[in-house]
């Protein structure tokens, strides 16, 4: 069991937003006992020196081989969380993101590995569903209401 806590700085993350339909894919977020806890798109932090659309197409390539293409501008979103006690901070770039075509096709999980070598499983999850009762989650708070005021 892998346990993360939030860095004690402001992070500059960039995340990408991949849709099948009404389905965004992201990655599961895991409570140290080993619950499910919620889902976040796919990407991660933006490096020194680097844009934020450089990162998260060289975030897709590492996690999942493939170089992706942004489509439009970001939205970035100010995120203040508490993750197992620990206080986290961080400012998010997110772009719509299309993948190669066929990239995944007919697969509904992807597994991949985060830097630290921790196998992770990524899904298209339908939107409306997140954050429902029994549900997963979706994070950051506050991206689903903006996801839908958007789609």
């Amino acid at each position: 069991m892998n346990t993360w806590r939030p860095a004690s700085g402001i992070r500059f993350k960039a995340l990408g937003l991949h849709w099948r339909g009404n389905r965004l894919l992201a990655s599961e977020v895991y409570e140290d006992s080993g619950r499910l806890k919620g889902v976040r798109p796919l990407g991660g932090t933006v490096e020194f020196g680097e844009t934020a659309q450089t990162a998260v197409i060289r975030e897709f390539q590492e996690e999942l081989g493939i170089t992706v293409k942004i489509v439009g501008s970001p939205t970035f979103i100010e995120n203040i969380y508490v993750h197992e006690g620990s206080l986290g901070h961080e400012m998010l770039a997110i772009f719509d993101v299309t993948f190669p075509p066929e990239a995944f096709a007919g697969q509904t999980r992807i597994a991949f590995r985060e830097d630290s070598g921790v196998e992770c499983f990524a899904e298209w999850f339908a939107l409306e569903e997140l954050d429902g009762p029994g549900q997963p989650q979706l994070y950051p708070t506050g991206l689903k209401a903006l996801l839908k005021s958007k789609r």
